[in-house]
């Protein structure tokens, strides 16, 4: 027998001598392959001893003031033989009592990565608020910007998808107010044609998604696979689309910085000056002066609320809230650094005159104070909100999400021993990643089973949405969805059908045709309208922006009597490359024809890097084999394995290899009950 050890915040537990304590351990059992967190929970009994009446500071007494918490989970953790077995969480169930007198304690042992499903909850992606230091204001200038910035290193960007207006190309036409991109120089009310500002959105990198998640429930996922070497999980973007149609306002949130300052004569000793017509810098021969800032807001509008917000660096100082009327800020705060000022409002508000009384210390030591004035004159605040990135974000639960890439790249997540960060490997990393045991000489000969490993007789690969206008076409010509995939081993099999589903839309997109001489273009756009179409909302549209420096000149519309030519601009794609000879890597799970070059190049059709040829086919193939069967043993492992082992390695026996399916062990007797799969 092993001696078992139950730690709670450092504290040990008294056990029942009698109690038996086994833990399951399993990775994506077979019988269920969508199955992502892979640890355990336990639910067993301690004694109501003083020890434990103590460490649980008599929970069954409703009367004790500051007792213990059986709402929240405690750290704790499982030592055997006092060398350390697992980590984990405690959670208090209650109390059983006999005769009025306390008995027993249960208590419920969680593994480290069940937890998280109870950290993210039913919590939405809005509700990360580290995005909104991401936020862009949304207007033509912007977007144009995100239209054209890089995706590489932006994590937010403007692609051609439109929400509405169809987008097309046709060389010398130009029909007010259609979506024809052709672009022919020119003023006037006839040339205003192309893809207008306000059809467009923003959309976010996923990995930056992944990072505020990370941030706000302060868990950290290993670099395995959340990488940005990873181009086909790193590249990919989300879409901000969080209604059907247009862009609105949904935080309800205008903000302008406040600019025009002229100043009186710079001082060149502290090399203080206006960095632009925004900023104010305050560079500085010393390290560190006080300084004092005196804003004097003057308006006539005494009924419309504002907000302003002195910023350092991009992190705010003060700020003042719901101010009505003229305002004056006395503010001291650290002098070097970059300051800027923001105003906030639901309403238009003129400002008769702003003035920012700067003083410092000039040589730092009180000997100098110098007073600088800057001024704007009348300054008009214009109502023009903020894009709100976890107002505009899909809703869709952070479990959800994060299951949805899981499903998606194959992954599973576990926590190593005596380590936080949850480790994340697509299947086929995590199994390349195991050694051996031979386990053969502490196998229970006397007793084992054989059976079969197959419960479905088809998979089925999908995203969950493939509704908008071209995938929908598609499936009407085809028969099937867009980019969807399925798994049979050719034979009539008993079983179910399975279906492995994202949370996420996938689109066809449409590389446009002069339908003017019938000349291809570089262009490629997203239409995200139903097959009537209408405008659609579906679920959150995942993609990869792909940006084309083109000879194809677009027409951007950027005002009612304004448009101009982009050579620039990002498009659309589910594949990671234009040409497969750059990447073959898709979120398909299928390789269909590549929308760009299927046009341009017919045979190249060499985008097979699909989502199953990558991360299930090998799993999938091994589990249809039918060489493959599942084996239960009992073994009496003896500690050195016990406290190693991980269930990636693979236990031997009789010089045959096997994967770990499962394993359960009864932690004071050493017995385990083991499920094997063949290692093909």
């Amino acid at each position: 027998m092993q001696q078992l050890q139950l730690f709670i915040e450092g504290e040990r537990l008294d056990l029942f001598k009698d109690e038996t304590i086994s833990l399951t351990q399993s990775i994506q059992n077979v019988k269920d392959i969508s199955k992502i967190f892979t640890d355990f929970s336990k639910t067993f009994n301690v004694p109501a001893s003083k020890t434990n009446n103590k460490i649980f500071k008599h929970y069954y007494n409703y009367d004790i003031i500051g007792g213990f918490d059986g709402r929240k989970k405690k750290s704790a953790k499982i030592e055997l033989n006092t060398l350390p077995f697992t980590d984990g969480k405690i959670k208090l169930e209650g109390v059983d009592l006999k005769n009025n007198v306390p008995h027993t304690y249960k208590i419920t042992f969680f593994g480290s990565t069940v937890e998280l499903k109870d950290i993210l909850g039913e919590d939405k992606l809005t509700g990360l608020n580290t995005l909104t230091d991401l936020n862009k204001t949304y207007n033509a200038a912007s977007i144009k910007t995100s239209l054209q910035d890089d995706p590489t290193t932006n994590d937010i960007i403007a692609p051609l998808i439109t929400h509405t207006k169809r987008l097309y190309y046709e060389s010398n036409q130009h029909v007010n107010g259609t979506g024809n991109l052709w672009y022919e120089f020119g003023t006037g009310s006839s040339h205003i044609h192309g893809v207008p500002f306000s059809e467009l959105k923003y959309a976010i990198r996923l990995h930056s998604i992944i990072e505020a998640i990370e941030a706000k429930y302060t868990i950290s996922f290993s670099n395995d696979f959340f990488v940005s070497t990873n181009e086909p999980y790193y590249n990919l973007f989300m879409w901000l689309h969080r209604k059907k149609g247009s862009v609105e306002n949904l935080g309800n949130t205008n903000q302008s910085i406040m600019n025009g300052w002229t100043a009186e004569a710079e001082d060149t000793l502290t090399q203080t000056f206006l960095k632009s017509s925004t900023v104010l810098e305050v560079n500085g021969v010393q390290s560190q002066y006080t300084s004092n800032t005196v804003l004097n807001l003057y308006t006539n509008n005494a009924t419309d609320p504002y907000s302003v917000s002195l910023q350092k660096n991009g992190v705010e100082v003060v700020s003042f809230s719901n101010v009505t009327g003229s305002l004056v800020i006395d503010q001291s705060m650290q002098g070097v650094g970059d300051y800027s000022i923001y105003i906030e409002s639901n309403s238009p508000i003129a400002f008769t005159g702003i003035q920012w009384a700067f003083e410092y210390d000039r040589f730092g030591d009180g000997t100098q104070i110098v007073n600088k004035n800057y001024n704007t004159g009348a300054f008009n605040y214009v109502s023009e909100f903020v894009f709100d990135i976890t107002q505009q974000i899909p809703d869709i639960k952070v479990i959800d999400f994060i299951s949805g890439l899981f499903r998606m790249f194959n992954l599973t997540a576990y926590v190593e021993k005596n380590k936080t960060e949850i480790t994340v490997k697509t299947l086929d990393s995590f199994y390349n990643d195991g050694i051996s045991y031979d386990i053969t000489k502490y196998i229970d000969t006397d007793k084992s089973q054989v059976n079969t490993t197959l419960p479905y007789r088809k998979i089925n690969f999908k995203h969950e949405d493939t509704k908008t206008i071209l995938a929908e076409k598609h499936t009407q010509q085809f028969g099937k969805n867009w980019g969807e995939s399925e798994f049979t081993s050719g034979k009539k099999l008993d079983g179910s059908i399975y279906d492995i589903k994202t949370p996420f839309s996938q689109m066809k997109y449409e590389r446009l045709i002069d339908a003017n001489g019938d000349v291809l273009k570089d262009v490629q756009v997203g239409y995200f309208v139903d097959d009537n179409e209408e405008s659609y909302y579906g679920k959150p549209l995942i993609f990869y922006p792909i940006r084309k420096v083109s000879s194809t000149a677009i027409s951007f519309v950027s005002g009612d009597t304004t448009h101009e030519s982009l050579t620039t601009y990002n498009i659309p794609s589910n594949s990671v490359a234009l040409a497969s000879s750059t990447s073959s890597y898709n979120m398909n799970f299928f390789a269909e024809s590549n929308e760009y070059a299927a046009l341009s190049s017919p045979t190249d059709n060499g985008f097979t890097n699909t989502l199953f040829e990558v991360y299930y086919k090998k799993y999938v193939v091994d589990i249809f084999n039918p060489s493959n069967r599942l084996t239960k043993v009992t073994a009496y492992l003896p500690l050195r394995i016990l406290l190693n082992f991980n269930l990636s390695d693979r236990f031997v026996v009789n010089n045959r290899s096997f994967k770990i399916n499962s394993i359960n062990t009864n932690l004071q007797s050493g017995k385990s009950q083991i499920e094997l799969l063949n290692d093909l």
